[in-house]
């Protein structure tokens, strides 16, 4: 099936969805999770061929990021039910207005119709897009990327047979079948069919979509996320957060990548982190963080010398650029300059500061004392999401059920002409 073809079949049942009740949608959810769990096996088999093919052509951190086990399978199925459980965001009635010739002007949350979903190198966005959007009333069509077609294919029909099981259409749900530019160009282009366009992956790809998409298209972000010790910083508290931020899953967009210390406490707090991330990992037989540094970090610790481009870079490995700042306005002034407007954080025990901060600084999410890691949906109580938007309008930040809806007004009359 092309994928216009399935656009258009997408298009025509998503009626059916939009007139769904919170029931219905909650009980092809529960369908499509169980569907998952019983289809681990051929979900396992699928992932190992895409896994054997990638060998020796991304790097370990995106093989970790492409590879499913069992217990990421029932973390999918898990993440499907959660969604079951939020509250149905369509049908909402978001602003009431009567007016002085007595027409009753109602706001009520609708769904968008048919989302397009293009995604790189993670299975489970298969899963996580599909919940969001039959939860929110949208028909949804997914673009997963050639490194995990496999993979992504077997979830997607495992959710298929769920919805057909549940009794809805399953062409509410297609995963595309060509994986070159050409699909990618084709829902870009798809005027009519689509509604919104959700580029998840790197920069590169959402560079293209933002720059050709014919269709609404929602920019979702790469990750240069900052951490910045200032000089009231719980040193303790900040190789905590770090190490968290920069090791815990490094291939991800809310990982750090970048680690700003102010002078006051650099000679202090970068040996330490240079332990923690570097030595303490290699003797446990860990990946040692490499360190990229400026001439002022050159001074008191080991470091690869910075790049030009090392500020500006979404690494997705085990790297961290580390800068010495003189002041709290040099950090905000660098992240402004250097930010995807993703995530940020400040480490600080001064509450004047930590507010300076959380003003100067632009992105959809900004923290105090706590690891970027949390900019997740999950983690934000919205089950899971379809992607961190870094724009302003319409959606910003993890976008949830309420960011896959817009609204409608409708007006109660008893006669009234104008």
């Amino acid at each position: 099936m092309t994928t216009i073809e399935m656009l258009q079949r997408a298009k025509a049942a998503s009626p059916s969805l939009s007139a769904a009740t919170t029931e219905e949608k909650n009980n092809a959810l529960f369908k499509m999770a169980d569907a998952l769990l019983e289809s681990t096996e051929d979900i396992l088999r699928a992932n190992e061929v895409d896994i054997k093919n990638a060998e020796d052509k991304i790097s370990p951190v995106m093989i970790d990021r492409l590879r499913l086990t069992k217990e990421r399978i029932e973390g999918m199925a898990q993440g499907i039910r959660d969604v079951a459980s939020l509250p149905d965001p369509v049908g909402i009635l978001l602003d009431e207005t009567a007016r002085p010739n007595g027409l009753k002007i109602t706001k009520v949350s609708v769904p968008l119709g048919v989302i397009a979903i293009i995604y790189e190198s993670r299975p489970n966005v298969t899963s996580d897009a599909a919940a969001l959007c039959i939860k929110s009333g949208n028909a949804c069509v997914l673009r997963g990327g050639k490194e995990a077609y496999n993979s992504s294919k077997a979830v997607a029909d495992a959710m298929k047979a769920g919805l057909k099981t549940a009794g809805l259409d399953d062409d509410l749900l297609f995963l595309v079948e060509d994986t070159t530019r050409a699909s990618a160009a084709e829902l870009m282009g798809a005027v009519g069919l689509v509604d919104a366009l959700i580029p998840r992956g790197g920069a590169g790809l959402i560079r293209a979509c933002i720059e050709n998409a014919k269709v609404p298209c929602i920019q979702t972000g790469t990750g240069i996320c900052h951490v910045y010790v200032d000089k009231d910083a719980d040193i303790d508290m900040a190789l905590d957060i770090i190490e968290n931020a920069k090791t815990s899953r490094p291939s991800v967009c809310n990982a750090a990548e970048c680690c700003l210390v102010h002078c006051d406490v650099a000679g202090t707090f970068l040996p330490k982190m240079y332990d923690r991330l570097v030595k303490e990992r290699e003797k446990a037989g860990m990946p040692a963080v490499e360190l990229r540094g400026d001439s002022e970090t050159a001074k008191i610790i080991s470091v690869t010398p910075a790049g030009e481009n090392d500020y500006n870079t979404e690494f997705l490995d085990y790297i961290l650029a580390v800068k010495v700042v003189d002041s709290l306005s040099d950090a905000v002034a660098h992240i402004r300059a250097h930010s995807t407007t993703h995530s940020e954080a400040i480490i600080t025990d001064n509450e004047n500061s930590a507010a300076k901060f959380v003003a100067g600084v632009d992105s959809s999410s900004v923290y105090v004392n706590a690891s970027t890691r949390f900019t997740d949906g999950g983690e934000f109580g919205l089950g899971c999401e379809m992607g961190i938007s870094t724009q302003k309008l319409h959606a910003r930040g993890p976008m949830g059920l309420r960011e896959l809806t817009s609204y409608k007004y409708v007006i109660y009359g008893n006669g009234q002409i104008r």
